[in-house]
């Protein structure tokens, strides 16, 4: 689960992409323009639904760079906010990541319609410049425009950088290796509610949940582009804080579920903590394994994503969220409940895999359409809403009193089992058009496939629009 995507104009990705490519500064300059450290941009992020203001916290020393040396300028166009490390000299960006946030989400809320400031930790991280530049950090408008909300100069001599040295706050480890880390994707596993007698069993979790996710294509082809690392962090008490059963427990990573009053939401508040426990090892990616069995997920584009360890749907809901933290991938389902308010009037999302379909002769997929695929492409969408609105109806009321783990998880078993056949009995399974029904909206926006991991449990692969979107992602990371 992760929130829905900001909409901006149908052209929007390609322009970015573009115009990034267009400013990206020579490819074998690196070491002239940086030291090869990474720092790491802490900021305040508060405000409301119209209104947002940044702060900085520091700016802290971390480990060597990690990532690619050649892609430094965001390539892909994707997030809600733009961060840009501009040089003062040139005025060009000489590195920027495209990202989403837990403020970005929140004022998507009611809470947030309603007014109410909040405040929440962020961070970026980037290489450490040479010269003297500009941290900037941009939102993208509905109108496909990239705003400024934050720029102040930058030189990593001042004595406000944060260079003290720091112990590991947990125990690393390499799940696998295949290279240099520059030119390979590094995706952290960390745990949050494993005591220190349940090392074993984190390390146990993050071999089975790893071997999962890359024997899922695109992974399994890809494997080679990436090295696999393992942080755990040593908690007090066994599991995370499960608030609608007052279950509180003082975590190390602070991930908790029911977040934004959805029951099956894990998101945390402890950015600071999440990074500096991060620190300690190579990442590109993130994704913290949670050990419990309630089923609870989130995955946010470019923060992290997060996974039960326990759960039954673990493998489907571990895979799912990299999805969306590792490539910008929407939800592509609209029956379950979400703490956002509806959009009125969908225009064309950013996400690479939902569209408005204002225009079927410029679907942002169409080089991948089924010859002979209809678009809009029919499908019976509502027997399968009848089916989703029975079993959806049954898991709110057994949330709402708090029923028992095992009860929730046997009524998602049960509608996995309902659901799967309808949709591969349609006409059109397992072709590429345009289904209706997608990132929260049963009508205006669209998915490529009837089903992908993004869509439903019934699938245990990625739609083919969401792979090459995975592979985009992994090339901007791992080249």
């Amino acid at each position: 689960m992760t929130k829905p995507p900001i909409l901006f104009a149908s052209f929007a990705v390609s322009l970015i992409a573009s115009a990034a490519l267009a400013a990206a500064p020579p490819a074998d300059d690196f070491g002239d323009r940086f030291t090869g450290k990474t720092l790491r941009f802490d900021y305040f992020h508060s405000g409301t639904k119209g209104e947002e203001r940044i702060s900085l916290d520091e700016v802290r020393l971390e480990g060597e760079w990690p990532g690619s040396r050649r892609r430094l300028v965001d390539e892909l166009g994707l997030g809600s906010y733009l961060f840009e490390v501009v040089d003062a000299a040139t005025d060009r960006a000489i590195f920027s990541r495209g990202f989403d946030g837990i403020f970005g989400e929140w004022q998507t809320t009611g809470e947030a319609a309603a007014r109410t400031w909040r405040t929440f930790h962020e961070s970026q991280r980037f290489p450490e410049p040479r010269g003297d530049v500009r941290l900037v950090l941009k939102r993208r408008t509905a109108l496909d425009r990239l705003e400024t909300i934050f720029a102040q100069p930058f030189r990593s001599t001042e004595q406000r950088v944060n260079r003290s040295p720091r112990e590991p706050r947990g125990t690393v480890s390499a799940v696998f290796q295949n290279g240099d880390s520059a030119t390979k994707l590094d995706l952290l596993v960390m745990g949050d509610g494993y005591t220190t007698g349940e090392q074993d069993k984190f390390h146990g979790d993050t071999r089975r949940l790893v071997a999962i996710l890359f024997d899922t294509e695109p992974f399994r082809s890809r494997r080679m582009d990436f090295n696999v690392w393992s942080v755990h962090v040593a908690a007090a008490a066994s599991g995370i804080s499960d608030p609608r059963r007052g279950r509180w427990l003082d975590s190390p990573l602070g991930f908790r579920s029911n977040a934004f009053g959805i029951d099956r939401y894990a998101l945390s508040n402890e950015n600071r903590a999440i990074h500096d426990a991060a620190a300690a090892a190579p990442h590109d990616s993130l994704v913290v394994i949670t050990n419990t069995s309630k089923h609870a997920g989130g995955g946010i584009y470019n923060l992290w994503a997060n996974a039960p360890a326990d759960s039954p749907t673990a493998a489907y809901v571990f895979v799912h969220e990299l999805g969306h933290s590792l490539a910008g991938l929407a939800d592509e389902y609209y029956s379950a409940d979400v703490a956002y308010l509806p959009t009125q009037r969908p225009v064309e999302p950013i996400s690479p895999n939902v569209t408005a379909l204002a225009d079927p002769a410029k679907l942002k997929w169409r080089e991948l359409v089924s010859p002979g695929t209809p678009l809009p492409t029919p499908w019976n969408q509502a027997a399968y809403d009848r089916v989703m609105n029975d079993h959806q109806t049954k898991i709110r009321e057994l949330e709402a009193r708090a029923a028992s783990t095992e009860e929730i998880q046997a009524r998602y078993r049960d509608l996995k089992v309902a659901a799967g056949p309808l949709l591969a009995a349609e006409q059109f399974a397992g072709k590429i058009g345009a289904f209706e029904g997608a990132s929260y909206q049963a009508h205006g926006l669209f998915r490529p496939e009837l089903d992908c991991i993004m869509f439903s449990q019934n699938r245990g692969a990625f739609c083919r629009v969401c792979t090459q979107a995975i592979e985009r992602a992994i090339r901007q990371h791992g080249e």
